[in-house]
């Protein structure tokens, strides 16, 4: 193993050991009924497309027959601006139009570095650009996506790049502080609506994107395959370490945020390879109904309100391609 390699195991190491000692000083927050959250759900066309799924479909399902009415949708900026300064609007009009139309509440993610993999979705075109060139683009699609969409009432924020200081995640080169602040402040000066701002919830200090964000966005997993060990890990923090992380990067936070959120709750499998391409064994290690529901009351004790949902395009798969409803009945329930 490299020395880089033995460093972030000591470190992580040294993290767990503090925050075990500080949690029953540092981890008080209130935790809320269930009565008392409120749940949506990110929506990926890109991704429902790579699982051969009629993305319209499984949009419109997801509306009326789980009945969401909150939704984080993605301006993929390789799927709009396909061209250099030439834009195909239509599909990411369909999705905020068809939202807008049963009062669903949208954040529109927009950036070089968006939700799934492989993180960064940039143009083909902008491969030949040095890295200042490629920047100076994103900001002019921030601009162009935002004077797009500022007329829609039911977008109620922006979100500006995503995980943008998970360096170590993704096939995408490193976001600058100096570069995620342009970009903050082109959205601003374009519209009053609040700011997102996302972060790894295990692998991140908070601080830097919190103090960015109007409204600050966590991820919540518990059962992924790593890459770097080779293997699947079941990350074994207690609800309180969410507390105790939330407390103390509020503490050290200037500004602070408005808000908060957990915008990327784990409810659906996280494997070596595409899920869709495991067997249901394999996807059961990471995910299933038990595990759903074991994931919804975690994250309810963590003291957060909002929860926005991965995985729904895994839940109307799983009913249309294996005749399995479980999951998907489990977030009607829920919604």
């Amino acid at each position: 193993m490299s020395w880089q390699k033995h460093k972030i195991l000591i470190t992580v190491v040294v993290i767990l050991i503090a925050i075990i000692l500080l949690l029953p000083v540092v981890s008080y927050r209130p935790v809320y009924e269930k009565d008392e959250l409120s749940y949506g759900v990110t929506f990926s066309l890109r991704f429902a497309q790579e699982m051969g799924l009629n993305w319209q479909k499984v949009y419109e399902e997801m509306l009326d027959d789980l009945d969401v009415k909150k939704v984080r949708l993605i301006a993929y900026w390789d799927q709009v601006e396909y061209k250099d300064g030439m834009y195909w609007w239509k599909d990411l009009d369909w999705q905020i139009k068809q939202a807008s139309s049963r009062d669903v509440e949208i954040i529109l993610a927009v950036g070089g570095r968006l939700p799934r993999w492989p993180e960064c979705h940039f143009p083909e075109w902008t491969k030949e650009l040095s890295n200042n060139e490629r920047e100076e683009k994103i900001l002019e699609y921030i601009k162009e996506v935002v004077k797009r969409y500022q007329k829609e009432e039911n977008i109620i924020a922006w979100q500006i790049e995503n995980e943008p200081f998970l360096t170590h995640f993704g096939e995408c080169p490193k976001i600058s502080s100096k570069f995620l602040d342009k970009e903050i402040a082109l959205a601003r000066s374009l519209d009053n609506r609040p700011i997102v701002v996302t972060d790894s919830g295990e692998l991140s200090i908070w601080t830097p994107a919190m103090q960015r964000a109007d409204i600050f966005g966590t991820t919540m997993y518990r059962d992924v395959y790593s890459g770097f060990l080779g293997r699947y890990v079941h990350y074994p923090l207690p609800p309180a370490f969410f507390k105790l992380k939330y407390n103390l990067a509020m503490f050290f936070s200037a500004p602070k945020p408005k808000n908060s959120v957990v915008i990327e709750l784990q409810a659906e499998p996280w494997g070596p390879k595409p899920y869709y391409t495991l067997t249901k064994q394999e996807r059961e290690r990471t995910m299933n109904l038990e595990k759903f529901k074991e994931m919804l009351e975690y994250s309810r004790k963590t003291g957060f309100k909002e929860f926005y949902l991965w995985g729904v395009e895994w839940w109307y798969w799983e009913k249309e391609v294996n005749g399995d409803w479980s999951l998907w009945e489990e977030a009607k329930i829920l919604f």
